[in-house]
């Protein structure tokens, strides 16, 4: 018996499973709802906290699109533009970021940059979810999604467990891991 097309849109995602849009999303997900709690929160320990795991994430998920995905999609598609436009979108992302990591709730912009970090971020999702978007060409493309997302979660695995990521411009000057944490 053929098996009929799922009806909503839940559904479809949930059939998917772990492809790499799915997994994707996720992480846009999770990333959203720690940029509400943030908006709410009062306690500066609490913001720090929320923003170190905004920070972190963000700073993991630009790099597996970067290493792994942006790549096969430019292949695939050969959509430039869209690509381009992505890849501007992260590298203005990860300047934030480093002056979000490089700050505290002392600074009277830390609210503020983490603000419009949410801003650029929910406007950079909004491009790669639209229809006509990069993961609707990535679908309509011969991108193998699955396989993709065994990469993708493999190596976001990888780097969740090396515990809190470089700041973006760390490798630039010549920092590790051990001696940013040596400089707290």
């Amino acid at each position: 018996m053929a098996r009929s097309k799922p009806t909503t849109r839940a559904q479809r995602e949930s059939q998917r499973g772990s492809d790499a849009i799915a997994l994707l999303k996720a992480d846009h997900r999770q990333v959203e709802e720690w940029f509400e709690q943030f908006e709410k929160a009062r306690n500066d320990d609490r913001k720090l906290e929320l923003a170190g795991k905004i920070c972190n994430a963000l700073k993991i998920h630009t790099m597996i699109e970067e290493e792994i995905f942006y790549p096969a999609f430019l292949e695939a598609t050969e959509d430039k533009e869209i690509h381009h436009e992505a890849e501007v979108e992260h590298e203005g992302a990860k300047r934030l970021i480093a002056e979000i990591e490089a700050s505290g709730p002392d600074d009277d912009y830390y609210d503020a940059k983490v603000t419009v970090l949410s801003e650029m971020i929910k406007h950079h999702v909004k491009e790669e979810e639209k229809p006509g978007g990069m993961f609707s060409e990535a679908r309509d493309s011969d991108m193998d999604l699955a396989q993709l997302g065994e990469q993708l979660a493999a190596r976001k695995e990888e780097l969740e467990a090396q515990g809190e990521m470089p700041s973006p411009g760390a490798r630039q000057r010549g920092e590790s891991m051990g001696t940013r944490a040596r400089r707290r």
